[in-house]
């Protein structure tokens, strides 16, 4: 089970840390993601982190702007993201998949975390 938090209203330029909580003993066996679904468009590929952490992947759209990170003794994964744009305003989901890498396609997904909610206005 993925418990996903830290979502929230946030100014352009601000910056807002997304975490997502698994429960079970084998949190290290999943490749980590982000993804985000704004009103009206498809589910989309933010940003991916291998089991151990050593590799992350990013769309295009959030390269330099946000970071993915991981802490297996905690069972959590992070977003941390920056310099926010009102394009970034979406429902953002954690997303692991067994043995996964840190490239990830919703398809291949094995459990998904409820959405947070990120909105970027002024």
């Amino acid at each position: 089970q993925l418990q996903a938090s830290g979502g929230g209203l946030v100014q352009p330029g601000g910056s807002l840390r997304l975490s997502c909580a698994a429960s079970g003993r084998t949190f290290s066996s999943y490749g980590m993601g982000w993804f985000r679904q704004a009103p009206g468009k498809e589910r989309e590929f933010v940003a991916g982190i291998s089991r151990s952490g050593g590799s992350t992947y990013y769309a295009d759209s959030v390269k330099g702007r946000f970071t993915i990170s991981r802490d297996n003794a905690k069972n959590t994964v992070y977003l941390q993201m920056n310099s926010l744009e009102p394009e970034d305003t979406a429902v953002y989901y954690c997303a692991a998949r067994w043995w996964g890498t840190a490239t990830m396609t919703s398809d291949g997904v094995n459990y998904w975390g409820k959405g947070t909610q990120v909105t970027v206005s002024s």
